[in-house]
């Protein structure tokens, strides 16, 4: 990108590697010639948003030198982009090597003086740093060579992490009612947007995007970040939630009825423990099987003398249990969207359909169930 020691050629060269970045990402790039009285080194559009882009470069990756050169690309990107009438500025900085340290010091330069201005930090060794709307999921982290290292190269992301389970569901919940999904009903504009919300890093949420994108389910026409070819997405999910779970079926000490038993223990879990499977699909008046006992879903399973769970021992084969303790495979996910009701702390209807669906005691059909209510006119609404 950078290897020429000619400060023409690297201009050129810097020029030449954002070109070919925005137009990877889906972006119609255009070079931007002799404008009146300046001149501009690309245009880029997406849909409604065009952008004017400044391009600085540098050998040097540090922030006494980056921030003031991107004080000036930003000028001359205002600049610009007000002569130009119908584009707005961006700015980018490349440079051979950037250090996740540069970009906390141009973030933090960022927020405080510029916050509003679209802004980019580009490099040699794949970091990438962008802010401002539709940029985010360009964000990359610096490629590390690591000599004895046998990871393959671009590795792909687990879209179903608990990180990333979690973000889908905040994609998905403004069309899914808010007794079925504890989340906030907004849209997001960015990846930081989405970051903010759902307390990831901005680096995660943009490996988790480039990830929708690159396997095709963002829909690269609207001004937000909306999901598309669901019915796949939500295939591909139940089919990667789909593996055996721990589970412990517990007795109560006390012989009383168990329901009021069960309120008293999940309030007693600091939010950490929620009612699940089919005692769930009732509770949310999506019901379909009846006889099992209750499961209540929970980070870890408690051992021995956890003070916690001291009003349970474990139900010996020939007993019935009162409950099971299930431990959940995407514990903050499952956390973050359960709901309230009647005096309950319930799955949310997306980690309810995902936990029971390949339960033995007809949990396809229940599965199927809460598919056909809930979830087919969310996915025949983007037809």
């Amino acid at each position: 990108m950078l290897s020429s020691n000619s400060s023409k050629n690297r201009d050129r060269e810097a020029v030449h590697f954002v070109a070919n970045l925005f137009a990877a990402n889906g972006w119609e790039v255009k070079e931007v010639e002799n404008m009146p009285g300046r001149r501009s080194d690309l245009v880029i559009q997406r849909g409604g948003d065009r952008y004017l882009v400044e391009i600085k470069a540098l050998l040097e990756g540090r922030a006494d030198r980056v921030i003031p050169l991107l004080s000036q690309a930003v000028l001359v990107a205002q600049s610009n982009a007000y002569e130009y009438g119908n584009a707005r500025p961006l700015a980018i900085v490349c440079v051979d090597h950037a250090s996740l340290s540069l970009i906390e010091q141009v973030s933090s330069f960022a927020d405080r003086y510029i916050p509003n201005q679209p802004i980019g930090i580009v490099s040699k060794n794949g970091l990438r740093y962008f802010r401002g709307m539709g940029f985010a999921e360009l964000n990359a982290e610096p490629e590390e060579r690591k000599w004895h290292s046998s990871s393959p190269p671009n590795q792909p992301v687990n879209l179903f992490s608990d990180l990333n389970q979690w973000m889908l569901k905040l994609l998905l919940a403004p069309e899914i009612p808010e007794h079925l999904l504890s989340a906030p009903r907004q849209l997001y504009r960015n990846g930081a947007d989405l970051a903010k919300v759902a307390g990831a890093s901005q680096m995660s949420v943009s490996r988790f995007l480039q990830q929708l994108r690159r396997e095709g389910y963002l829909d690269e026409s609207s001004r937000h970040i909306m999901l598309v070819r669901r019915a796949d997405l939500f295939r591909r999910w139940r089919s990667a939630a789909m593996r055996p779970a721990p589970e412990l079926p517990m007795r109560f000490l006390i012989r009383i009825p168990a329901q009021q038993q069960i309120q008293n223990l999940l309030k007693s879990q600091d939010g950490e423990a929620y009612l699940g499977l089919f005692a769930a699909a009732d509770a949310l008046k999506l019901g379909h099987v009846s006889g099992v006992p209750p499961y209540i879903c929970v980070p870890k399973l408690p051992r021995p003398g956890d003070e916690k769970w001291k009003s349970l021992v474990a139900a010996v084969p020939s007993e019935v249990p009162d409950l099971i303790l299930r431990q959940s495979a995407a514990p903050k996910s499952a956390a973050r969207g359960a709901v309230h009701c009647d005096n309950l702390i319930v799955s949310d209807v997306i980690q309810l359909w995902l936990d029971v669906a390949n339960h033995p005691s007809r949990g396809e059909e229940q599965s199927d169930l809460i598919y056909q209510k809930v979830f087919r006119p969310i996915i025949e609404k983007e037809c």
